[in-house]
């Protein structure tokens, strides 16, 4: 049961680790989330505190998802469930972070990561096809959904990995449309703001 607990408990506490927040904090004294669209998360960052600071935190987002399933894996001996499942929860850090009163980003970068770590050929098959669609949009929003969507058909037809993934792959895409509800919302809307 231990083996269980706790990389889940470790992938939840690593995935609170807001970087948009810290570097906020360090670059220029402000709360991330009291600028821009409110988002801790890169894209707002890169908004707010520009190109740098958004690819300082895109990177560590990235690196909180590829780390928690890399705890996990050597606490779990890799038992793809709780691989999974790890992931869900650093992506549930990452969203509502214990250290910032359950109010952080949208998780998608960290999502990245988990999958980078775990699922190379799907992820990449999904990320140049939302890459594709933010080109062409200039709507990260959209891209960040289509990757989510993607990936799931990826996986099945890469056809490589445990059956776990394909199905937990579609709760990630839940946690993204449910953090991503707004961004809907202004899409239909034709309000939704642009890189």
């Amino acid at each position: 049961m231990i083996h269980w607990v706790v990389p889940i408990v470790v992938a939840y506490l690593l995935g609170s680790i807001s970087f948009s927040y810290v570097v906020g904090k360090i670059t220029r004294g402000i709360d991330i989330r009291e600028h821009g669209s409110g988002n801790a998360g890169a894209t707002n960052t890169l908004r707010t505190l520009g190109k740098t600071a958004a690819i300082v935190v895109a990177a560590l987002d990235l690196s909180k998802g590829i780390g928690s399933v890399l705890i996990a894996g050597w606490l779990s001996v890799n038992d793809p469930i709780v691989l999974m499942i790890s992931g869900l929860a650093a992506v549930a850090g990452h969203n509502w972070p214990i250290y910032l009163g359950f109010r952080g980003g949208k998780g998608i970068a960290t999502t990245v990561g988990v999958f980078l770590a775990l699922m190379f050929q799907a992820t990449l098959i999904a990320g140049v096809i939302a890459i594709l669609v933010i080109l062409i949009t200039r709507y990260v929003s959209l891209g960040s959904l289509i990757f989510t969507v993607t990936l799931p058909i990826a996986i099945y037809f890469v056809g490589t990995y445990p059956s776990v993934y394909f199905w937990t792959s579609l709760l990630f895409t839940l946690f993204a449309f449910w953090s991503h509800r707004s961004n809907l919302s202004n899409l239909f809307k034709g309000v939704e703001r642009k890189i």
